[in-house]
């Protein structure tokens, strides 16, 4: 059964994209625990993370680190936080979050956000990258 994040990948549902290689995307969390909030998708649908085939393992955090990098350069804070959960959907994603404390990296914190917001940063992000 198809995840809502392999209909994002297959373009039948629409997202705020960051940026897209290959082997992955990135794409804003339309629920965020901060402004800057992204999600890092493999391709392949795969629930959990570790059962990735070793190159995609090694290619998607490859991306997931060129996507840090964008985040910090348009959000400020002191460092790029890393989550891996993969309970919510079953489909292997890395969370990017953008911190000034450990208490940022909260799940139950979420922010506020307009659509409008969100796209401006998708945007503000991928413009570092290119």
């Amino acid at each position: 059964m198809k995840t809502i994040f392999s209909k994002i990948i297959n373009k039948e549902i629409p997202c705020y994209l960051v940026a897209e290689n290959n082997f992955a995307i990135a794409f804003m969390d339309i629920n965020p625990v901060a402004k800057g909030h992204v999600l890092v998708v493999p391709k392949i649908q795969v629930d959990y993370l570790f059962d990735l085939d070793d190159d995609t393992y090694h290619k998607l955090w490859d991306f997931v680190k060129l996507v840090a990098k964008g985040i910090k350069k348009t959000i400020r804070c002191n460092r790029v936080g890393v989550s891996v959960v993969g309970l919510e959907v079953p489909h292997a994603h890395v969370h990017l979050i953008p911190i000034s404390s450990v208490s940022d990296m909260s799940f139950s914190n979420k922010v506020d956000m307009s659509s409008e917001e969100i796209e401006r940063i998708s945007i503000d992000i991928r413009n570092t990258l290119l």
